[in-house]
């Protein structure tokens, strides 16, 4: 039985918010489409796997077949070239643009004794440059509109150099930092930049790494995600206590961090 979401009735003297979600066929993504069209938002969806994006859609607008809440786009991250056009016809086709979360991420599975340079390079592509192509776009519209608002998903990964998959801690820790430095030149200009760092949450790409206990669900973390962002926050974990969590083990010194499994 699928699940379905609840949209709010029309309230025509408030403004509809028009958010694009990057990466939004599965796992976190597709939560956050759902949950933003349960606030109230028109979402453009864009993914690479277009059977499942069109599902999607499909689904959110059988509840309003007279307006259309939630607007497909397929399209793969690494396909640079792609994104300036794409990202100014989704602009006009939602009729302006208030928010966009990038989420697509990509982790390929590495041995301990792995140095796999192209699977290394396709982390970087999607987890790190498709994320500065499509939010650089934003960061351009946005800052000479005043306002809008930038999400990036990134991940606890990216806060050490853990052993496990050197490219995807490199990925998500540049990731990071690109967001930090999009917050650092964009504030001033009035607009937003809210980092989320996820811990375990459960999806397809954790389930793939072996790493499920604890894990809290996509539709979860969703929640926790647009509250965040709803509330202007900066960065964010999600859940929460990976905060404490990672307190600590960025406090860990190297020559101790490294002797641990972890």
């Amino acid at each position: 039985m699928k699940e379905r979401v609840s949209i709010p009735p029309d309230r025509p003297l408030e403004p509809q918010r028009r958010a694009i979600v990057v990466g939004a066929s599965s796992g976190i993504g597709k939560a956050l489409v759902r949950e933003l069209v349960s606030r109230g938002y028109r979402v453009a969806a864009v993914a690479r796997r277009q059977e499942r994006l069109a599902e999607l859609c499909h689904t959110l607008n059988a509840q309003r077949p007279d307006t259309p809440c939630a607007l497909a786009y397929p399209h793969d991250v690494t396909h640079f070239e792609e994104i300036p056009g794409l990202f100014q016809t989704i602009a006009n086709d939602l009729g302006g643009l208030e928010v966009i979360l990038y989420v697509a991420g990509v982790l390929h599975p590495v041995a301990a004794q792995e140095y796999d340079f192209d699977k290394e390079a396709s982390m970087i592509q999607v987890n790190l440059l498709g994320a500065m192509a499509w939010l650089g776009q934003a960061a351009v519209r946005f800052e000479r509109a005043g306002s809008g608002h930038i999400v990036g998903i990134s991940s606890v990964a990216g806060d050490r150099g853990r052993r496990a998959n050197p490219a995807y801690h490199a990925s998500k820790a540049g990731l990071t930092t690109y967001l930090e430095s999009l917050r650092n030149r964009l504030t001033h200009r009035g607009v937003r930049v809210t980092t989320i760092k996820p811990g375990f949450v459960d999806t397809d790409m954790l389930r793939q790494s072996g790493r499920t206990r604890g894990a809290i669900t996509a539709t979860a973390a969703a929640r926790q995600i647009v509250q965040a962002m709803e509330r202007g926050r900066q960065t964010v974990y999600v859940p929460g206590r990976w905060a404490l969590i990672m307190l600590i083990l960025r406090h860990i010194p190297s020559f101790l961090f490294r002797r641990l499994n972890i």
